[in-house]
């Protein structure tokens, strides 16, 4: 059994994990931000403490088990439903809008379960290389998507001029 110092711990980092990611979306001026990904870290850790907190899985780690799948199974099935609500498909154009961003729900919600079973090591390392994508990898996916559109369009422009 969790005391509360434990439990307002990992529902705190959960919060503070989702918002750090929620910043850098914030920052990007995508359809997500802070609140919403601090929300989502803090519902995923809420779920997974309340599921398997409880006094009748003390020595029952099958039952406790169980719980836990279905519990993290649950979140991460619901979560889905918030990240697609995030993507949007450009009209008229073959191409999808902020799956960065459904992804980084995604994460949150992974690093919100990480928080609720006090998963400290998974925590920090994927908040660290799951930033380092957001903000260090960024320009670096900006840069070769504008080299591929401009090799594209010129190779379009050779086919439809008339040789």
């Amino acid at each position: 059994m969790l005391g509360p110092a434990e439990i307002l711990l990992r529902l705190g980092a959960a919060t503070l994990v989702g918002g750090l990611l929620g910043l850098d979306r914030e920052l990007s001026a995508k359809p997500i931000g802070i609140r919403t990904l601090a929300l989502v870290a803090l519902g995923s850790a809420s779920v997974c403490i309340a599921a398997t907190d409880q006094e009748i899985f003390i020595g029952e780690p099958d039952a406790l088990s169980r719980v836990m799948q279905g519990a993290i199974q649950g979140v991460l099935s619901g979560i889905g439903f918030l990240g697609a609500g995030v993507v949007l498909q450009q009209p008229g154009e073959q191409r999808v809008k902020f799956l960065t961003s459904a992804a980084t729900v995604w994460v949150t919600a992974c690093l919100g379960i990480a928080c609720g079973i006090g998963a400290w090591w998974v925590v920090s390392g994927a908040t660290a290389l799951a930033l380092f994508l957001l903000v260090v990898v960024h320009p670096l996916d900006n840069w070769l998507e504008h080299r591929v559109r401009k090799k594209r369009d010129a190779h379009a422009a050779k086919l439809a001029s008339p040789d």
